[in-house]
């Protein structure tokens, strides 16, 4: 997996919020829409994908999920989905964008917890940039397992 310094993605992530939150907004005006993960992270150093939460009120949920696809998204497989998170995938920009669908109020809402802790402390990016690339050439579940650890870890401090 090859991991991009921020400068050299995330003009080209943040248009692409632009264009994606719109949408979304379109259809779910009552959402929380913002952008996750690290290319919402000054100074991380990402795949460059984009990482887009989607907060709604629990009733809405299975609403929200029918409306999210309906802009050509579609349920990513292999990933962990409950009534209170589903993460969807689309082909359309020809990019790498996840949508996170949140139950408002859930456990899942750790994704805004995360990055805010990220952007609020310099040592955490540090700290996060050096176990992304300690672990980028393993496979992507132990990949995702070491980011895993070291995510936990901070949310529990």
């Amino acid at each position: 997996m090859l991991l991009k310094p921020y400068e050299d993605y995330s003009k080209h992530v943040n248009d692409l919020f632009v264009i994606l939150s719109k949408e979304l907004r379109s259809i779910l005006p009552d959402a929380r829409i913002e952008h996750i993960g690290s290319s919402a992270v000054p100074g991380s150093i990402s795949k460059g994908d984009l990482d887009v939460f989607v907060g709604v009120d629990h009733s809405h949920f299975n609403q929200a999920l029918s409306l999210i696809k309906s802009l050509d998204f579609y349920e990513k497989k292999g990933t962990f989905r409950s009534d209170e998170l589903c993460m969807l995938v689309t082909d359309k920009f020809n990019y790498d964008v996840a949508v996170q669908l949140v139950s408002n109020g859930s456990e899942f809402e750790d994704f805004l917890k995360f990055r805010d802790l990220l952007k609020t402390n310099d040592e955490f990016v540090k700290e996060y940039n050096e176990v992304k690339l300690m672990a980028q050439y393993l496979d992507g579940n132990e990949y995702r397992q070491k980011k895993s650890i070291f995510i936990t870890k901070i949310l529990n401090s």
